[in-house]
């Protein structure tokens, strides 16, 4: 497993102190160094991440008030030389909160934990899934099976590697139980499985044999969301 890393702090020394323990850990990849949070949203709007080792006090923007405002954010380590802001970074869902001068095992300790739980994360998503109910069956579907889902009024297509499921149930209320992060709804009659997606030729995305459209306005988030995920370029 490769963690793919930001280091993001306005002081060179505090960033090149975090690059040289990056550096002794096979498993971390450094992406990138930001010097302010204005750098890292701008980073962010381009580029998948899996960790970000932030600081709290910089200028323009603080490490709090970006967190505060980001979206579905990678794993976050705080590396801050002031304590008073752990209980607020733990309400933001931080993984550790680091005090400098942060030493080795102190830094170790806290990217085995985001190793552990990413790990965790990827496996209950390999092995998760629905039941959904079709031809008076009760069927077992794999999430990361699904290509794509389309809607036909009050019903939904559930289209897999192996099978095509119909199901009586609103797109809407299928959605309630699909992870924001793997399946994106790219018009209103589609959501598609975001690993699934092969390539994009005009306003339609390639999966499998399917060719799935992408609404109007609606496409501008989905090439966003697909460029972050590396799964196109420009």
């Amino acid at each position: 497993m490769q963690i793919k890393c930001v280091i993001t702090d306005d002081e060179p020394i505090a960033r090149k102190g975090i690059r040289s323990y990056v550096e002794k850990i096979d498993f971390l990849r450094l992406q990138a160094e930001c010097e302010d949070a204005l750098q890292l949203n701008n980073l962010l709007m381009t580029e998948q991440v899996d960790l970000l080792f932030l600081d709290i006090e910089m200028p323009h923007l603080s490490g709090m008030e970006f967190l505060a405002q980001i979206k579905n954010p990678p794993k976050v380590i705080i590396t801050s030389a002031y304590e008073q802001y752990a209980l607020q970074g733990y309400e933001l869902n931080v993984v550790d909160y680091l005090l400098k001068p942060i030493s080795f095992d102190r830094f170790l300790r806290a990217v085995n934990k985001v190793r552990d739980l990413i790990e965790k994360e990827q496996q209950d998503t390999s092995d998760s899934y629905i039941f959904v109910k079709t031809n008076k069956l009760l069927k077992k579907v794999t999430l990361s099976n699904i290509l794509f889902i389309e809607s036909m009024e009050n019903y939904v297509i559930i289209y897999t590697n192996e099978s095509k499921e119909i199901v009586y149930t609103p797109l809407k209320k299928i959605m309630e139980y699909l992870p924001d992060q793997q399946f994106l709804q790219v018009h209103r009659s589609y959501v598609v499985n975001a690993s699934a997606v092969k390539a994009i030729e005009g306003n339609q995305l390639i999966m499998g044999m399917h060719k799935i459209p992408i609404a109007r306005n609606m496409r501008e988030h989905v090439f966003e969301t697909l460029l972050k995920n590396k799964l196109i370029s420009r």
